[in-house]
């Protein structure tokens, strides 16, 4: 084996060192930070509890922020031997605001939820309007009889129930699996 000789440099402890993030590179620890702080205040909020960036932050206390959002709804689709039915998580609609139509092959289920809200207190005033609409879409299934799809919205549930003909339920047969 052979003696070398091997020049080392000598840099600052580690813990002297931060992570610099590149220009243009996003700093995925503030990212992140920021994201749990979301995480932390919708759910503090939720217990009408004070969260801790609302506590050491120096804005006004009567800032609040809208926790109104609107999404695509959750959407299952089920069938049995009778009819298909498709079911849609619209908590808070009415059945004024929620149109269900079919057009060509499809059947499209449309909404739009509206929300005001208004505070008045000594010192401030709030007053916030804010809207989402919705808008989804389901290719036909053959076999239905388009004149009798109903739809029926209960609880917060939107039920669009299109039944089979009496040829498409004649067509289905059960098949018997066996053991090999």
């Amino acid at each position: 084996m052979a003696d070398t000789a091997i020049e080392v440099k000598k840099t600052a402890p580690a813990t002297a060192l931060a992570p610099v993030p590149a220009p243009g590179a996003p700093d995925l620890w503030s990212s992140l930070r920021n994201e749990m702080e979301r995480v932390f205040d919708r759910f503090s909020g939720a217990f009408a509890m004070p969260s801790l960036r609302r506590m050491f932050d120096f804005t006004p206390a009567h800032r609040i922020e809208s926790t109104f959002t609107f999404t695509a709804p959750a959407i299952d689709v089920t069938e049995n031997g009778k009819a298909y039915k498709v079911t849609a998580e619209l908590p808070g609609m009415e059945p004024a605001n929620v149109e269900v139509t079919v057009s060509g092959d499809a059947l499209v289920i449309k909404g739009e939820k509206r929300q005001e809200k208004e505070e008045k207190d000594e010192n401030y005033y709030m007053s916030e309007r804010s809207f989402g609409s919705f808008q989804r879409s389901f290719p036909l299934p053959p076999g239905v009889d388009r004149d009798k799809i109903g739809a029926e919205l209960s609880k917060g549930v939107l039920t669009v129930t299109m039944p089979k003909t009496a040829e498409a339920q004649k067509q289905q047969k059960k098949i018997e699996v066996k053991a090999a």
